[in-house]
């Protein structure tokens, strides 16, 4: 007897649903593959895809067994047994007792978590799939041979093949991780708490109330939050949009008619990106050093005393602080970000300016459009839409620019603030560099997950926003 699909069998359905319908439904072999993936293949005649599937459920299995569900045990604590020295009464030695290490555990409980929920998915397909074996037997179907599986996988369902990989590696160095950052956030992992010699346990939200304030202690995170807030969004906008436009008047500049020799042009701006970043902001770092040769320039040229006449620097001052005072070094950050990205802005908009259609500047020229009008009614326009995307995620990457700020202040920038040296934190850090500070440093784990997700917070929802206008604007012009 066939069995009829029923309406509900349609796209509509859902995976729960199909999965529902498929052991409801199902044969005793449907069933059982339920508990072993194997027996339902077994039973509906593959053998090697049983041997296969059985042997990534036994794996799975081992796992949970002999590490993920002892470590979940003591997941709610995070382990209760310090490392120390005990004393052996059989080999009358001191020896390291069985200690617990709250990170193991951590991290452990975290991949059981990811392989259980991988597991129960994996059953519900398997259980699928049996069915669907049991309906092609019933309709008097032969089913597919593994040699025909395996020439599926490689021509109609080749998709899955090429990304089954990739998935595995986003959940791998992904998911787990970010699942570990969040937890690490509601524990008070630091130096004082580092495994294995020490154990760390959850304390809830207080990190997050440390970062907006609230006991004595933590009001220097909470001020150097702030801060270093601030300016990551004020470096991000203009280290953007100081790229674009730079980019878009050179492309401009460059492939003017009027231009002489514009190969060259762009072959000298383009050795920029040649030379890899760190040599170039290492190079530049010393150039601007407080004894470098561009003070050593200003001075010779009376640069310096002029800045000193009109009161932008202090009368005892002998050189201009072009990195290790606060306001000229967030200068001197995005002047030599224009340096260094400018040349990428400007190949891009080279290519996106020869797309625009050549009769439309030439009727806009004919109805007596400016050069400025033109760009800003026609050319802007056509370079927003296209590099929108893009321009969205030129910013998020510019939130974590850690090149630039760390390349040009390590070492060279010294905070005079008590309350931001407190949290380990420069005016002229980022978010991305006060967390690089913190763990490498301080060994200040905890805060650092907490600021890690902030960031996380902060890219994400300025990535929504911007997609869902762009959205709306491609619907209205369409």
């Amino acid at each position: 007897m066939v069995l009829a699909p029923s309406r509900g069998d349609g796209k509509e359905a859902n995976f729960i649903q199909k999965f529902g319908r498929a052991f409801v439904r199902g044969d005793a072999f449907t069933k059982l593959s339920l508990l072993v993936w194997g027996l339902g293949y077994i039973g509906h005649g593959k053998l090697i895809k049983a041997l296969l599937v059985t042997l990534v459920q036994g794996l799975g299995l081992y796992f949970l067994g002999t590490s993920g569900i002892p470590a979940l045990k003591k997941f709610g604590t995070l382990g209760t047994v310090q490392m120390e020295m005990q004393f052996n009464p059989v080999t009358l030695k001191n020896e390291v007792n069985n200690y617990d290490n709250s990170f193991a555990i951590l991290l452990l409980s975290v991949i059981a978590m990811v392989v259980i929920v991988s597991l129960v998915v994996a059953t519900m397909m398997v259980v699928q799939s049996n069915y669907l074996l049991q309906q092609q037997k019933a309709a008097g179907k032969k089913p597919n041979s593994f040699r025909q599986d395996i020439n599926c996988y490689l021509n109609e369902k080749f998709y899955v093949t090429l990304l089954t990989l990739p998935v595995l590696g986003v959940v791998v160095f992904t998911i787990v991780p970010l699942f570990i950052l969040i937890a690490v956030a509601f524990t008070n992992y630091d130096q004082q708490h580092m495994p294995p010699a020490a154990l760390f346990t959850w304390v809830g939200l207080a990190n997050f109330a440390s970062l907006f304030g609230g006991q004595s202690l933590s009001m220097t995170f909470s001020y150097a939050f702030g801060k270093v807030l601030s300016w990551t969004l004020v470096w991000a906008f203009f280290a953007t949009f100081t790229n674009f436009f730079g980019g878009v008047f050179l492309a401009m500049f460059i492939n003017n008619k009027n231009t002489k020799c514009p190969r060259l042009w762009r072959t000298l701006f383009m050795i920029t990106i040649a030379v890899p970043q760190f040599v170039t902001l290492l190079l530049v770092r010393n150039f601007f050093s407080d004894a470098g040769i561009f003070n050593t320039m200003m001075n010779n040229a009376g640069v310096t005393d002029l800045l000193k006449t009109i009161g932008l620097l202090g009368q005892s001052m002998d050189h201009i602080p072009f990195l290790t005072d606060q306001h000229w070094a967030k200068f001197m950050i995005i002047m030599i970000n224009i340096w260094v990205g400018v040349p990428y802005q400007m190949l891009i908009a080279t290519g996106v300016l020869m797309n625009i259609p050549s009769d439309i500047l030439e009727a806009s020229t004919i109805d007596g459009a400016s050069p400025l009008q033109c760009f800003i009614h026609i050319k802007l326009p056509y370079l927003l839409s296209v590099q929108g995307p893009a321009l969205v995620t030129d910013f998020v990457k510019n939130v974590n620019n850690f090149n630039v700020i760390y390349l040009l202040t390590q070492d060279v920038y010294k905070t005079k603030d008590q309350a931001m040296a407190a949290s380990s934190a420069k005016e002229v850090d980022l978010l991305v560099t006060w967390l690089f500070r913190l763990t490498q440093e301080q060994y200040n784990y905890k805060m650092a997950a907490v600021i890690g997700i902030m960031v996380f917070i902060i890219c994400a929802i300025f990535t929504l926003v911007c997609f869902r206008f762009i959205n709306k604007k491609e619907a209205t012009f369409s």
